[in-house]
C-alpha cells in the first residue's frame, strides 16, 4: 500500500515538473521540510484509504480531501476520520508551499495546488470520489 503511494507521488512530482518546466521549477527538490511533509502522508495513507475506497472521503478540486459523506463513517470513527482529513489538507498545502519556497519562488504556490489537485484526481483509483469541475462528487 505504502509502495503505491509513494509510487503515485513520485509519479505526481515528476508530472508536476513537467508542467511548469517552463518556469524552471526544480520539483524533485527534497528538502528536510518536503522530506517530513511526504513522509507523514504516505503513513497516514493507510489509514484514509478505507474512507476514500467507501465513498466516505473524496478528493478536492483544490488539491485536498474532504469527508463528502458522514453518514459512510461510523459515528465512533467520524472524529479520527475528520482529524485525519485536517492532518491531510494541512499537510498538502505545506507541501505545495514548501515545494514552492525551496524553487524560490512562493508565488507559484497556487500553481503548484492546481497542477497537484489535477494530478491526485487523475491517478485516483476507481470507486473514489473525486471533485469535477463544477464541484460536484463523481465517482471515478
Amino acid at each position: 500500500m505504502n509502495r503505491i503511494f509513494r509510487q503515485l507521488l513520485a509519479a505526481l512530482l515528476l508530472t508536476l515538473f513537467a508542467g511548469l518546466a517552463q518556469a524552471q521549477a526544480n520539483l524533485q527538490l527534497n528538502t528536510p521540510s518536503i522530506e517530513t511533509l511526504k513522509k507523514s502522508m504516505r503513513e497516514r495513507h493507510a489509514q484514509l484509504k478505507p474512507f476514500l475506497e467507501n465513498g466516505a472521503v473524496g478528493l478536492t478540486r483544490e488539491g485536498g480531501m474532504a469527508l463528502r459523506d458522514a453518514n459512510a463513517v461510523p459515528l465512533p470513527q467520524r472524529a479520527a476520520a475528520n482529524s485525519l482529513v485536517a492532518a491531510e489538507n494541512a499537510d498538502r498545502s505545506s507541501l505545495y508551499k514548501e515545494i514552492a519556497v525551496a524553487n524560490g519562488k512562493p508565488e507559484w504556490e497556487g500553481e503548484i495546488r492546481n497542477t497537484f489537485a489535477q494530478r491526485w484526481i487523475e491517478r485516483a483509483q476507481p470507486g473514489w470520489y473525486v471533485q469535477n469541475a463544477q464541484n460536484q462528487w463523481v465517482k471515478k
